[in-house]
């Protein structure tokens, strides 16, 4: 690792010579390999972009160039480059090193948001504000897979990239043929055409930067250099630098392969262990999971259901792995769809089909589903159309940070009407409320569950109202209500027996719908001295927040609590410490019922004095 060691920030790289760069990438390639299987992240799109990275580094001086990488996710070989090599040890984890660039880490982690697509687009910004402030000398890059070229914003940002042939960006196109899975669509077949056709860069490069042959990004207005072989420093090199002369929107078009160099992710064609847990770095294998996952028993369902209604669809945006429809859409290939990194399209491509008589399911991520809101409110809700959107990694995912927590779609979709959504507490409910959600015919249905083990079935001892009675105190008053949402029924439960030692009679509801509040539960909140809600997502306009307000409008007096995770950008860490930290714990739980409980009971003595006086 000498080469490495010497590296301390880009200023260091750039003096090593060209014959070193070789050696160099071999040496992060190992450390890449041997840090990133102890602590878990995203080790193939990182082996891919090696070489291009050093490149990089070596011909823009970053942080007076800007460097944007879109998604982020393939930054840890700019961040060895940039001085921070000691903090993979703490890679992803609580207080360590993000996964992705951070603003509060370095001055050369332009933009932090890693949701796919937006680099273009803040790159035309930038070049904006560049060329308003005078700054013509210096370049803007964004680093831009062909997996996220497939998103719309991308594409606005192309059109807006050549709108003025005087603000000069570098668009490098890092192209491996896939994002989570192969790139599809038109793009992805040009793109396979560009890179097999006879010739490269330079042979084909022009003294204006234009292409010998037309393509895609000449006809846009785009100087095009490529294909450039990814793996090649000097290649890259001197591509990069007759780009940045051009001074002018050019596309550099360069061709890697995820995983590269390492034999058990180059194996891997499924992913190229596009993101890995824990594994061991000699074979490549991961310890074999404790339980089934959320994503695996929707996955399993989602099979079921298919075998007994062909009206049922899937439509997945570039990830069927990571969402549990790989298995539908190897099982019934003619009705499943992966639109590419394009949540829009998704959302409204589902309401034709809605439209055509089928029952679409859109599974992505939770956090994903931001970037479809207008869609599910205006060409879904707004026609009553039957799709049921199914989340992933709801609620806290742990490693990936802010941007990948699914902290805010039971905010945000509890304000579209005619929308209803459920949160599963364990397996088995998650099988029942799939099938009720696939039976609605009048609305979307919203499905929800986090990234983890799903954990043992918890079983209700009564049904009222299409709500499970999970735990009742008998020979108490009805103290406390508790309405637990989803999967910390658990810990509610256990809180639930805390309290009870203690006197405290409880009763634990799990409303199994909790969009929109089911009309019976205001009326069993008016039956006990105080309601506490808790769930894994935010406070702020969250289940909780709903069950208060439709307590007010029933003119019930019953005090609500809310429990849940705060208005805030949560950092990266373990879930379950991060749901400690926000108080939901069966322990904090607990200790929150008590004070609620010391709360009331003191401003009722504040009221009798006051009375008395």
């Amino acid at each position: 690792m000498a080469l490495l060691e010497s590296i301390r920030g880009p200023a260091d790289l750039r003096e090593l010579p060209e014959t070193d760069l070789p050696a160099l990438a071999g040496e992060i390639r190992e450390f890449l390999v041997r840090t990133v299987s102890r602590t878990g992240g995203h080790l193939g799109p990182n082996l891919g972009v090696v070489e291009l990275t050093v490149a990089m580094h070596r011909v823009f001086t970053s942080p007076r160039d800007r460097i944007i990488f879109d998604t982020g996710h393939q930054a840890y070989v700019h961040k060895l480059l940039t001085g921070r090599p000691e903090g993979f040890e703490g890679l992803r984890r609580r207080g360590g090193l993000s996964g992705y660039p951070s603003q509060a880490e370095s001055v050369h982690d332009v933009v932090e948001n890693s949701h796919a697509s937006t680099a273009l687009a803040y790159a035309d910004g930038l070049a904006k504000a560049n060329q308003r402030r005078g700054l013509a000398d210096r370049s803007v890059v964004a680093v831009i897979g062909d997996g996220a070229l497939t998103g719309g914003l991308a594409w606005e940002g192309l059109n807006n990239l050549v709108g003025a042939p005087d603000r000069p960006v570098i668009v490098v196109l890092n192209d491996n043929g896939r994002s989570y899975a192969p790139t599809v669509g038109g793009l992805g077949r040009h793109l396979h055409a560009l890179r097999t056709s006879p010739g490269s860069w330079p042979e084909h490069y022009t003294r204006d930067g234009s292409a010998a042959g037309d393509n895609l990004f000449t006809h846009l207005g785009f100087a095009y250099l490529g294909p450039v072989d990814g793996h090649d420093v000097s290649a890259c090199e001197r591509a990069l630098q007759a780009a940045r002369d051009l001074r002018r929107p050019v596309v550099v078009h360069v061709t890697s392969r995820k995983g590269h160099g390492y034999p058990p992710a180059e194996d891997d064609e499924a992913e190229h262990m596009h993101a890995i847990g824990k594994i061991d770095p000699a074979t490549g294998k991961a310890a074999k999971p404790s339980g089934m996952s959320w994503t695996k028993v929707f996955a399993e369902e989602m099979c079921a259901v298919g075998a007994e209604r062909d009206d049922v669809v899937a439509i997945t945006a570039a990830m069927p792995g990571p969402t549990g429809l790989a298995a539908f859409a190897e099982r019934f290939p003619d009705r499943a769809y992966d639109v590419g990194i394009a949540e829009q399209h998704a959302a409204c491509s589902a309401a034709g089909l809605a439209l055509g008589g089928m029952h679409p399911v859109v599974a992505v991520y939770s956090t994903f589903l931001n970037r479809a809101f207008d869609q599910v409110v205006m060409d879904v809700a707004l026609h009553r159309l039957p799709v049921t959107f199914v989340l992933d990694r709801a609620g806290i995912t742990g490693p990936d940070g802010p941007s990948h927590h699914g902290v805010w779609d039971l905010s945000i979709l509890g304000v579209v009407p005619g929308l209803r959504g459920a949160a599963p507490r364990d397996a088995t409910r998650l099988r029942e409320l799939l099938r009720e959600a696939v039976d609605v015919t009048d609305g979307p249905t919203v499905l929800r569950f986090p990234k983890a083990t799903a954990g043992p079935d918890i079983d209700a001892v009564a049904s009222v109202d299409g709500m499970d009675i999970l735990r009742r105190s008998r020979g108490r008053p009805l103290d406390v209500l508790i309405v637990a949402a989803g999967p910390l029924a658990g810990a509610c439960l256990q809180a639930a027996g805390i309290l009870e030692e203690q006197g405290t009679g409880v009763t634990v509801v799990d409303p199994r719908w909790v969009i929109p509040v089911n009309p019976a539960l205001p009326g069993l909140a008016a039956r006990h001295a105080l309601v506490v809600t808790v769930e894994d997502g935010g406070r702020t306009g969250g289940a909780g927040a709903r069950l208060a307000q439709a307590c007010a409008d029933a003119g019930v007096r019953t005090p609500v609590r809310n429990l849940g995770l705060p208005r805030a950008f949560l950092e990266h860490g373990d879930r379950q410490d991060l749901l400690d930290d926000a108080g939901l714990s069966g322990d904090r739980i607990a200790e929150a019922v008590r004070r609620y409980r010391a709360d009331l009971g003191t401003a009722a003595a504040a009221r009798v004095e006051t009375t008395t006086r």
